[in-house]
Order: C-alpha cells, then structure tokens, then sequence
C-alpha cells in the first residue's frame, strides 16, 4: 500500500514539474530521461528559446542559425547537402542529426559528445566551421538587443542574459520538438490499421532493425558500428573519439528513424540519399570489423519485394503534424 501511494505522488510530483501545458508524454512513451525539475517549462522560456534557435546572433558573423542545419519541414536536420555547412561557406565533418523527442535521450550528437541537453547548443556555437563563436560573444551580442532584454525579462523576470538562461531556453524549446503522431502511433492507439505491404514491413522490421531501432522512440540510443566503410577523406573513428576506447572505434549514435522520409541524406556523413541506398547497405555493403555490431555479422537478408514492403512501413513513422507544427516555425 505505502508503495503505491509514493508511486503515484511520484506520478503527481513528475507531471507537475514537466508542467503538461507544454509536454505531455505520449502514450506508450517511457517517461522521460530530461531533469525537467533543474529547467521547469513556461510559456515564455520556451518561446524565448525558439527565437534564439532561429537567431543568427549566436554565430560569429551572424549568418547561421541552429535552423540553418536543423530545419523544421526536414524534421528538424538538413536536406541540401551531406555536411552541416556553417559561417563563411565552411564545411563540418558530419551530417546534422534530425531533432525530435529529445527529453527521452542520455546523449547527444554521433559520437555522445554531448551528455546534457542543457549544454548540446555551446557544441554548435563553438565549433570554427558551424558557429564559430562562443557562449560570452552571443551572451554580449543579446545584452546588447532591446529586443532579448525584453525577451529574457518575460522569462526570468530579470532582462540580464546570462550563458545559464540562454542554453537552458533553447533546451525548452527543443524539448518540446515531440513527434508521436504518425500513422504508425495512431496505429498503436488503434485509431488506424496497417495497410497489408504496411504490416508486412513491420514484421520485418521487427525482424531485422528493431534491436536497434527500439520502439516507441525507433532508436535504442546506444552507439552502433554499422558496418559502414570509412570515409577516404573524413577518416571519422565515431566514439572512438570521444573514449579513447578502441572497442567504440566506428562506433556513432543510432538515429531514429521516426520521420525519416524527411530527414535525408542518410548515415553520419550523409552518405545516401534514398532509402533504398540504405537497405542495399545492410543486404549487401557490410564491411567486418572487429566492432562490428553482432547483430550485423552476417548482414541482413531481404528480396527486391521484402526491401519495398520496409520501406513502405517507415514511411507509416512520418509524422506530418510534427513536421509542419507552426509552433515549431520562426516565430512572427
């Protein structure tokens, strides 16, 4: 009895500090792994946060955005090329991750460079071939701008910006970029049915890419070799570079595959460009490896028909209410 009665104060105590006016968790979603009661959510954090994501002030010549790489009608990544492009035409060493559900995830970036989502923005301001900046620069530009004077004020009560207020805005903002209502979720909820090509490409989905591509979230968030050959001229070693460990060497973050009809090109550098690019990948372009996921040993099996009928089903995880949410847009 006294188990279930602290459960459910428990229960009362998270709901109230997410604050459900801003983030519901969707159901069958496991709850949340973001400290929300370190950065509660109000109406005007999160809106000052979506102002800065598309402010141009946070990089050193006041050209790029964090929209710049992470389009909301791309799910939140880019589409136009295989690297994140920054200030003064520079080119970065990966692919921009596509943004959604991020309160569910331990680690950020291909490599979990990033382990609090609360700091994952000073990584783009500071990078010389994104932002090019640093965190005093864009909190000196934005002390200078009546506009976030005002903007901060109505947030914090307080118009000074500080780095703490202007990263933790942003997080709110990009805490609440939840997608869960595809065709595939509705499905869930019993709202819809699976066509049969559709069904059918679950079951093999559920078959050959689920033990990485964990549902509900279609990742598991751990850090895979995938088989992928090295890059001639990148000559990325993926966790590796962050552990020092010879075990993660081309290692990177399993990415969801939640719209991922939008989130092309595909893979950490961007490599493909279609879908059909990436199972001909996994049937016939695994490279062995010592850190070669298990699961991928002996690649995996599937007809020309079985290769339609998957893609069929991924593309059930386009969630066009998330996509073109006008929430999520510039702010007017």
């Amino acid at each position: 009895m006294k188990k279930s009665v602290i459960a459910l104060l428990c229960f009362f105590l998270f709901a109230f500090t997410i604050n459900e006016d801003f983030f519901l968790v969707p159901e069958n979603f496991p709850h949340p792994v973001y400290d929300f009661s370190k950065n509660p959510l109000t109406e005007n954090k999160i809106l000052l946060g979506r102002t800065l994501f598309y402010e141009p002030l946070l990089s050193k010549n006041n050209t790029i955005s964090c929209e710049s790489c992470h389009s909301p009608f791309s799910a939140f990544t880019h589409i136009d090329h295989q690297l994140s492009h920054g200030i003064h035409d520079s080119i970065g060493t990966r692919n921009s991750t596509a943004l959604m559900n991020l309160a569910w995830q331990k680690s950020f970036m291909w490599d979990g460079a990033v382990n609090n989502l609360d700091m994952q923005a000073l990584a783009p301001i500071s990078h010389p071939a994104e932002m090019g900046s640093s965190i005093i620069e864009v909190v000196d530009k934005l002390n200078a701008s009546p506009k976030y004077r005002l903007l901060f004020y109505k947030a914090y009560k307080d118009s000074l910006v500080t780095g703490e207020k202007t990263l933790k805005a942003i997080s709110q903002f990009m805490l609440t970029l939840v997608s869960a209502n595809s065709k595939y979720d509705k499905v869930m909820r019993k709202e819809l049915s699976f066509t049969e090509q559709e069904a059918n490409g679950y079951l093999l989905f559920k078959i050959n890419c689920s033990s990485c591509h964990t549902e509900p979230l279609f990742t598991s968030g751990n850090f895979e070799n995938n088989g992928l050959a090295m890059d001639a001229d990148l000559r990325d070693i993926g966790r590796m570079k962050v552990t020092n460990l010879s075990q993660d060497s081309l290692k990177f973050k399993v990415p969801t595959l939640r719209n991922i009809e939008y989130s092309y090109p595909y893979m950490h550098d961007g490599r493909f460009k279609r879908l059909a690019e990436v199972l001909n990948h996994y049937t016939n372009g695994i490279q062995q490896s010592n850190t070669l996921a298990n699961q991928l040993e002996h690649g995996i099996l599937l007809t020309s028909n079985e290769k339609v009928d998957l893609i069929t089903f991924l593309l059930t995880l386009s969630d066009k209410d998330f996509v073109f949410n006008p929430k999520f847009q510039y702010p007017r």
